[in-house]
């Protein structure tokens, strides 16, 4: 099964959760090799989970 780079973002970030300084590096990280919409949606999934400020 391949997975996307979105739900391998959204696993990162997941684990990273701890930190919120890992959180907001990895989220950059994604926001470079995601497409816009993939990018927005991994923008929803942090705010749905209060990950980012």
């Amino acid at each position: 099964m391949k997975t996307s780079l979105l739900e391998y973002y959204k696993l990162i970030i997941s684990k990273v959760s701890f930190d919120p300084q890992l959180i907001l590096k990895e989220y950059q990280k994604a926001l470079r090799v995601l497409n816009g919409t993939e990018g927005a949606e991994l923008r929803r999934w942090c705010m749905d989970r209060n990950l980012l400020a």
